[in-house]
C-alpha cells in the first residue's frame, strides 16, 4: 500500500461527531420551510418522505442521503446546491484532498459524502466526494431530475443505470440522466468516487 492510500484509509476511518457535521443541513431546511410558512407534513407529503424523517433531518439527528436531499430541495422549490451552501460568496473555492476526506459525513444509506464548494453560491453543478465500503451500503436505487457525472478515484464499484449494470474501476467514468433509476454497490472493500450533479 502506498503512503497516499494509507493516509486515505486513515482519514476515512475517522468518526465524525454529529455536532461537527459539515452539513448542518437541517438548520437550512427548517429555516426555508418556516420562511415559506409550510408545515413538516406539507414537506413530507410533497417529498414522499415521512414527517418523522423530515423532523430528524431538520433537528440534525440524521444525515440524509443525497437522493433525500434532492427530494426535499425540489419540495422547497430550490436545488441541492442551494441547500448545501454556506455563508459567504466565494467565487473560487480550493479544497485539499485531506480536507475533503476529513470532512466526509456518513449518511443514512451507509455511504459517506462531502459536498465541494459549499461557499460558492448559485452553482450550476454540485460536485460531491463519496466513499462507500463493501457491506455497509444499503442497497437502493433512485431517480431524480438532472444529470450526473461519476468518476472513480479509487477502488471498484457496480453502478446500475436503468436496466444496465456497469463495472467501474479506478479512472472510469459514467455520464447519465438522473431520471433513470440508478444506484451503486462497492465491489472492492472501499470505493472513492466523484459524483457531479447538474
Amino acid at each position: 500500500m502506498t503512503d497516499d492510500s494509507n493516509v486515505t484509509s486513515t482519514l476515512l476511518m475517522q468518526v465524525h461527531d454529529e455536532k461537527e457535521n459539515l452539513f448542518n443541513i437541517g438548520d437550512r431546511i427548517k429555516s426555508l420551510r418556516i420562511h415559506q410558512k409550510r408545515t413538516l407534513q406539507e414537506i413530507a407529503d410533497s417529498s414522499d418522505l415521512s414527517k418523522s424523517m423530515i423532523s430528524k433531518i431538520e433537528n440534525n439527528h440524521t444525515v440524509p442521503s443525497i437522493a433525500t436531499l434532492v427530494k426535499i430541495a425540489k419540495s422547497l422549490g430550490t436545488n441541492i446546491s442551494n441547500l448545501l451552501e454556506q455563508d459567504g460568496w466565494a467565487r473560487t473555492v480550493l479544497t485539499t484532498q485531506a480536507e475533503a476526506l476529513h470532512n466526509l459525513t456518513l449518511t443514512e444509506k451507509g455511504y459517506s459524502v462531502f459536498p465541494y464548494a459549499a461557499s460558492f453560491h448559485e452553482k450550476k453543478m454540485q460536485p460531491f466526494l463519496f466513499s462507500a465500503k463493501k457491506g455497509e451500503v444499503v442497497p437502493h436505487r433512485l431517480s431524480h431530475e438532472g444529470e450526473e457525472y461519476v468518476f472513480v478515484i479509487e477502488g471498484e464499484m457496480k453502478m446500475s443505470v436503468g436496466e444496465i449494470e456497469y463495472i467501474l474501476k479506478k479512472g472510469d467514468s459514467l455520464y447519465f440522466s438522473s431520471l433513470q433509476k440508478h444506484g451503486i454497490m462497492p465491489v472492492s472493500d472501499e470505493v472513492i468516487y466523484l459524483d457531479v450533479f447538474v
